[in-house]
């Protein structure tokens, strides 16, 4: 990916650990998917509501070292979904290395 230079988005800590608050309860609320996705691995969270905070996020890691760690892609659907009644749950991806 190259460096396009984005600049860091207000709130960016607060938006993100709200992010990965929504997500860990999922994965509490439901095990089998956590014990689906590998062990030790880096998260990169793709909120669909906040293109300043996906883009931020993808440019991180593509900046960090990542130690060979496997890479889980969290989409996080918006929030008006997750405020109604119906189920929510994250699309979660782990890229297949060839």
């Amino acid at each position: 990916m190259a460096q396009k230079n984005v600049k860091q988005p207000r709130d960016v800590v607060k938006r993100n650990l709200q992010l990965v608050q929504e997500l860990m309860q999922y994965l509490y609320q439901n095990p089998q998917v956590l014990q689906s996705l590998p062990e030790d691995f880096e998260l990169v969270v793709l909120p669909d509501d906040d293109p300043e905070i996906r883009l931020f996020n993808l440019e991180l890691l593509d900046a960090q070292q990542n130690a060979g760690k496997p890479i889980v892609f969290a989409r996080i659907h918006s929030a008006w979904q997750r405020a109604t009644n119906q189920p929510w749950r994250p699309d979660l991806y782990v890229p297949i290395v060839a």
